[in-house]
């Protein structure tokens, strides 16, 4: 591949495969938006759903990482928790075909089971009574437990690397809320939280693909630019309801008074992309979130789906280019 110039990757070693996504990101930004759909389990619903309506596919693929949690308490776990971490299982390798096969673009989402105690779905702070705040600290049990973890999830994306394949890489999501342990003690917990697994991939595994991707609207607790290469927010607005996100966007790009390319990393519904291809608002990407919200049109009407994957602005699998 030809070297990509005069992109400036948060991570110095970055591969060229991720600067040149970095790149195109940054050459569409206002121009075009990239579609993408999460795929919560194996069986991934909502793509053949989305290709039944539109008779295409999204340019990006969502994949969902909470089975490959090392600490999941099955003996303390509901029926709607084990059924979940079943139906998620082997998403990694839907991840690999699609990156293979596709050649899409791909990200990644962990809803990671606390790790250390915890009873049912412990990414959910009211299930678990791990302290964030404590794995921070080298040399607590928290910290120690913290970074097993880290280092058996960097074992399994650590191929993904070797055949430099990109993964726009969105860890401890949503932060801002104090639903999900890691944004429980607050956002600037959450901020260390992120920098400890920035440092470690990057430093000690040497994960060079990833695209870091910072997800949480708020100024307090931003990361720092330095080990951010694209901020996010997740939104969901009411059923039917498509806008081009203005004010959220307008919000989203206080957090920093840098140029960073911005995403939505999880919606509910569509983006207007009509209305986008007049206000030019450079959401860099889409991600309609799974089950109902991309499997069926109670949040978004199949005549809305269909408009959207055909409208020139948008960039499905068919108009994305080889970046990889």
């Amino acid at each position: 591949m030809e070297m990509i110039k005069n992109v400036v990757t948060c991570n110095p070693n970055a591969t060229e495969e991720v600067k040149a996504v970095l790149k195109y990101l940054s050459d569409i930004s206002g121009k075009a938006i990239i579609t993408g759909q999460h795929t919560q389990t194996h069986e991934q619903k909502e793509l053949k759903f989305i290709e039944e309506v539109t008779g295409k596919l999204p340019a990006l693929l969502g994949f969902e990482l909470l089975a490959y949690s090392p600490n999941i308490n099955y003996e303390d776990a509901s029926e709607a928790c084990l059924i979940e971490v079943e139906e998620n299982k082997g998403t990694l390798e839907r991840a690999w075909e699609w990156a293979l096969n596709k050649k899409g673009l791909v990200t990644l989402t962990w809803h990671w089971f606390s790790p250390l105690g915890g009873r049912d779905k412990a990414f959910y702070a009211e299930h678990t009574d791990f302290d964030a705040s404590k794995a921070v600290i080298e040399g607590t049990d928290e910290y120690n437990a913290f970074i097993s973890d880290m280092d058996v999830m960097a074992e399994l994306l650590k191929p993904f690397c070797d055949k430099r394949i990109p993964i726009l890489w969105r860890p401890f999501h949503e932060s801002e809320g104090t639903w999900f342990w890691w944004g429980h003690k607050g956002p600037e917990t959450a901020k260390q939280l992120y920098r400890i697994m920035y440092d470690r991939y990057t430093r000690v595994h040497q994960l060079h693909n990833l695209i870091w991707v910072w997800n949480s609207p708020l100024p307090e607790g931003y990361v720092g630019d330095d080990v951010s290469d694209v901020i996010s927010r997740d939104l969901y607005p009411p059923k039917h309801q498509h806008t081009d996100l203005k004010t959220e966007y307008d919000e989203l790009i206080q957090i920093t008074p840098t140029n960073k390319l911005v995403a939505l990393g999880e919606i509910g519904v569509l983006p207007d992309v009509q209305q986008l291809s007049e206000s030019k608002l450079p959401w860099a990407w889409y991600m309609t979130w799974s089950n109902e919200y991309g499997s069926t049109d109670e949040w978004t009407s199949r005549e809305v789906l269909y408009q959207t994957y055909h409208h020139d602005y948008a960039i499905t699998l068919d108009k994305l280019p080889k970046l990889y």
